[in-house]
């Protein structure tokens, strides 16, 4: 491994399907952060899987 190599976050548990709104069934992303994940930050990442994910998840409950 090189230095300096960091491993990308991802919330992907591998069901990727979208419902009416246009999240994904597994992980609650948009299409549009689907699709901008590779090239977002780790801060943004992280930012996003701690507050937004969750915020997501508890609406569908």
């Amino acid at each position: 491994m090189t230095p300096g190599y960091r491993a990308v976050l991802s919330p992907c548990i591998g069901i990727c399907s979208l419902d009416a709104s246009g999240l994904c069934e597994g992980c609650h992303r948009s299409v549009a952060e689907i699709a901008r994940w590779s090239q977002m930050g780790d801060d943004e990442r992280l930012q996003i899987m701690e507050t937004v994910l969750p915020a997501r998840e508890a609406l569908r409950v």
